[in-house]
This record gives C-alpha cells, structure tokens and sequence, in this order.
C-alpha cells in the first residue's frame, strides 16, 4: 500500500502525503498559469466576498492528463495512492479550480443572506461536493459524481489563512445517510431526487459527533479528502499572513464513475 504521512484516508476520510519531488516540479512550472487566472477578464466572476476569495472554479487551463504547457501530467505518490488503493486510473483529470483565499475572508457579499453568511463564518460553508443547490428553495440534487479531492498547495501560507477543514469519519456518516434514503431506488435516477432533507440531517450529525480537522500543506505536499466526506474553508485567522499570492490551493475532483461508484466504491 502506498503510505501516506498523516491521517489514514479510509479511517478519516483523509491523508496527507509528504514533500514530493514530482509534484513539486508540477507546482512549480504551473504557478504561473495558477496566478494568470486572477488577471483573466473571462475569470473575474470568480471573486467572491469583497474580493476575499477566488472559486477559481475549473480555472486552470490543464489538459486530460493534469498537464499544462510546460508540465508534465500529474504523477507521484498522491496518484500513486490513487491509482492503487482506489482503483482508479485512466480517467480525465478536470480542470482544477485555482482556490485563493485573501485576509478578511469571508466579507459579507450582497448575494448572499445573512444566515448564509453566518454559515460560511462559523461553519466554515461546509459542503459535500457534488450535491448542488438548485431552483430558488435552493434544493440538493446529487449531479455530480467525483471520485476524490486532491489539494495541492502552489504557495507558502501560514495554517491560519483560511485553511482547508474536513470533518473525520464524515465520509461514512454521508455514506450511511445515502444509502438509507436510495434504498430501493435505481441509481440512474438518483439525480432525480430531492436530497436536501437527507443532506441537512447528514450534516447536523457530522457537526454533532465529527472531529474538525484543519489541514495545512506546503509546496510539493499535498493532501486527498474522501469523496463524501463532509469538508469547506475557514475564515481567515487574525495575525494570519501569506504572500501577495494569497492563500492559493489548487483542487483536482474529476468524475470517475458512476452513481453507485460515487456511493458505495471504498
């Protein structure tokens, strides 16, 4: 089994991987393209919270590969653990999202109310990835079938700049909620289904029982979050510093399978 440096990602729902030579040579002859989509007049619409934060979501222009001009496509010992603990391999890797946070995050922002607001401050807006709000009862309908999260830090931050939290356990929790409520339901049509009820008990309970765990990583490290694990982004922490860069974190979740993989696959 490929190791991992800290956390064990069946147990928690996450792992953390030490320094690696191979994905520190991809940050950094992808760091330029990473801090070119900031002054993209196509990408604006990503700042978000007074400009305190950039969803940067499938920002970054890479190929199928994880590639970009200059790169060579991902590798090393996180997809290493992917390709054989998880059993996945020869899927597209999707256009990450370039991720970065700004002192101050999260500013009140116009479009959103203030219990949204208050969510993203003090719950850090956690979410579970791929069940999207839609219509205007903002309404979870499970559209999205991803088969993990990869982060990787393209900067130096302190762990304070608004770091990545995950909820340990969480994946298993989500993971018996959603079985619970597709029993008997062909999967195909699970994106039919109106998940929010189930989505919303899923979460109290996590919040309820869960350990919330901040994860910080440097350059050439990286971290792999579980699929249903319940995850989001802190406020950024009085005294917290970064470069002019910001806190920026690059994130892979490419669609590897099918509504039942998304479920059930380990």
């Amino acid at each position: 089994m490929t190791s991992a440096a800290s956390g064990d990602f069946f147990r928690d729902g996450w792992c953390t991987f030490d320094h690696d030579p191979v994905l520190a040579a991809w940050v950094e002859s992808a760091l330029p393209a990473a801090r070119a989509t900031t002054e993209d007049p196509d990408q604006q619409i990503w700042f978000r919270y007074q400009r305190t934060w950039f969803a940067g979501v499938n920002a970054l222009p890479n190929a199928a590969d994880g590639s970009l001009p200059g790169t060579t496509p991902m590798a090393g010992r996180a997809v290493d653990f992917i390709h054989d603990n998880l059993g996945l391999s020869g899927f597209d890797w999707d256009r990450a999202q370039v991720s970065i946070c700004y002192p101050g995050y999260p500013q009140p922002m116009a479009e959103e109310s203030e219990a949204l607001h208050r969510f993203r401050r003090d719950r850090d807006a956690a979410h579970v990835d791929g069940l999207l709000r839609e219509g205007p009862e903002r309404r979870r309908y499970l559209r999205e079938y991803h088969g993990f999260i990869l982060g990787i830090p393209m900067v130096d931050f302190d762990p304070g700049a608004s770091p990545f939290v995950v909820w340990r356990g969480s994946h298993e929790l989500i993971r018996d909620a959603f079985r619970s409520r597709f029993e008997g339901i062909d999967p195909p049509t699970w994106s039919e289904q109106d998940v929010t009820d189930t989505y919303h008990a899923a979460r109290r309970q996590v919040f309820d029982t869960c350990e919330r765990v901040a994860l910080h990583a440097r350059p050439g490290e990286a971290f792999l979050v579980h699929r249903l694990a319940l995850h989001g982004m802190a406020p950024w922490a009085e005294g917290a510093t970064a470069s002019e860069d910001g806190r920026m974190i690059v994130y892979f979740r490419p669609e590897t399978g099918t509504p039942a993989d998304w479920l059930n696959a380990p």
